[in-house]
């Protein structure tokens, strides 16, 4: 939804002129996209394609040709896409342009941007932009939109550890994600509960930590579905393997990469976060963390680094006499900081950016300058105040504590999601301008393929509309029409979107 449908009814940055009445009845013919005369990409740019097959298929599915069709190519049927800039083979990044420009006119549709990035979210608004009316004729009002996001990463995290997402729930998500302008899938693989990631280097990973090592894992073949279906969609896969703690699945599949705890004297038989004192603990890490940068080929990882517990390394009396020779006294937070700095150095060395939860911030380990610190707290240290911290100490941002649509309560919560403002802390533009975008996340203790659709739809739709326009755009009663007409639009397109509040679509879900 994000920009295209806030573009499109006149309201944001971008001042659409919209004029009255419609040009073009487009069920006398099936709408066609062709490549501009001068493009940089043209036919065989699989990306377009793709997407021409996509939007034909949502749009006019249902069409069938009449009697008097005009001839394919016709000015009323046909939206020309110019891109400025050549480029189909490659993957979508940071600094990917996402901007376009959308004329209807008499006689003339025309979608022009810089790259397929841009083309593909100026798809997406144009697929918005067409109605239906009584007598099933498809119609397009006169328009014009110049539209770019505010922020270049605006994600969503999936966490597929606590409870185990269908590669399918997954891929239908990426496809909601486009309706919506998300361009980030933040792939929370990993956790405590399960190790479903499938990794080739260390098959027992999977074998001894997954929930059943037949069924609930992501083989390779998987993860590179995944990859390019996101990426025909122009969405980056980020992956996220959280270390130090949040390891435990790992334990079983790796035997002494966890840390043993103590009572007393005597090991207590349970295990804590990954050992930090020895070198096989260095050599696994580096070992997986090769594997994983070459399967994902996006610049980042994300290493987490949140919540360790410090009780099991205290416990531990080889820990305790390693913070002694180290001169750690009994601040833990030193030893999480020498662990994070050398798994830093790793990531590093092969090449890769990287992401991390702010307790690497809070606890002043080490980091290089480049390093995109994410703010999820809300309780201890206001959020506003520490996106102001970390950009004042230099680093890139991005916020996620307000949009943890894992949380849901009884009314429009999504109100709550939409009058977040990213920039709204004390600091100077520079500091403004460290601030990249935000994450929507869908954590999964409760959430599973059941019901994880109704939760996100269209309640993250507020999240993108917010991370792609204007900050200006801020009037509840107007995003309300929006949102709710949208929700509208992903029930004719089987996407099992829950209500927004007491009303009705003319086309209600009908996908039992």
């Amino acid at each position: 939804m994000a920009a295209g449908l806030e573009t499109l009814r006149g309201w944001g940055r971008n001042d659409p002129r919209q004029g009255a009445g419609r040009f073009c009845g487009l069920q006398e013919a099936f709408a066609r996209f062709a490549f501009a005369g001068g493009s940089a990409v043209g036919p065989g740019c699989a990306v377009l394609e793709a997407a021409f097959q996509r939007y034909r298929a949502l749009l006019f599915a249902a069409a069938r040709p009449t009697e008097n069709e005009p001839p394919w190519g016709t000015p009323c049927t046909q939206l020309l896409i110019f891109v400025a800039t050549p480029g189909c083979d490659g993957f979508p990044s940071l600094d990917s342009k996402e901007n376009y420009k959308l004329s209807v006119s008499e006689g003339s549709l025309l979608l022009s941007a810089d790259a397929i990035w841009g083309a593909l979210r100026g798809l997406e608004t144009f697929s918005q932009l067409i109605g239906r009316d009584e007598n099933g004729t498809y119609y397009i009002n006169k328009t014009e939109i110049v539209d770019f996001p505010r922020f270049p990463h605006r994600g969503l995290l999936l966490d597929t550890s606590r409870h185990y997402l269908p590669l399918r729930a997954i891929l239908e998500t990426l496809d909601v994600m486009a309706y919506n302008k998300f361009n980030v899938f933040h792939w929370h693989i990993v956790d405590d509960p399960s190790f479903p990631y499938e990794s080739f280097t260390f098959p027992e990973l999977s074998k001894q930590g997954a929930f059943n090592p037949m069924t609930h894992v992501y083989t390779a073949s998987d993860v590179q579905t995944v990859i390019e279906y996101a990426r025909l969609r122009g969405i980056r896969v980020i992956a996220e393997f959280d270390t130090p703690g949040h390891t435990l699945s790992w334990g079983p599949g790796a035997p002494g990469l966890l840390t043993p705890c103590y009572v007393g004297k005597e090991p207590s038989g349970t295990y804590g976060p990954i050992n930090p004192i020895l070198n096989s603990t260095y050599k696994f890490v580096a070992s997986l963390f090769q594997e994983v940068s070459t399967v994902f080929p996006d610049f980042f990882l994300h290493l987490g680094g949140d919540e360790v517990d410090f009780t099991c390394w205290k416990s531990n009396p080889k820990i305790r006499a390693f913070m002694t020779e180290m001169g750690f006294g009994e601040d833990y937070k030193k030893l999480e900081s020498f662990y994070i700095q050398r798994l830093l150095d790793i990531v590093s060395s092969l090449g890769k950016g990287y992401i991390v939860w702010q307790e690497v911030f809070d606890n002043s380990v080490k980091v290089r300058p480049d390093t995109i610190i994410h703010v999820w707290k809300e309780n201890s240290t206001p959020y506003m105040e520490e996106m102001a911290n970390v950009t004042k100490a230099g680093y890139r941002a991005l916020l996620s504590a307000p949009w943890y649509l894992n949380r849901i309560s009884y009314g429009q919560d999504w109100m709550v999601a939409y009058q977040v403002e990213p920039l709204g802390f004390e600091g100077s533009p520079e500091q403004k301008e460290r601030v990249i975008g935000g994450e929507a996340c869908m954590w999964g203790e409760y959430v599973d393929v059941t019901n994880l659709t109704p939760r996100l739809w269209p309640r993250a739709g507020a999240v993108a509309e917010r991370l792609w326009s204007n900050a200006t755009v801020r009037d509840l009663q107007d995003a309300y029409v929006r949102l709710a007409e949208f929700r509208c639009q992903l029930l004719r397109r089987g996407v099992r979107a829950q209500p927004l509040y007491v009303g009705y679509c003319e086309s209600e879900f009908d996908g039992f």
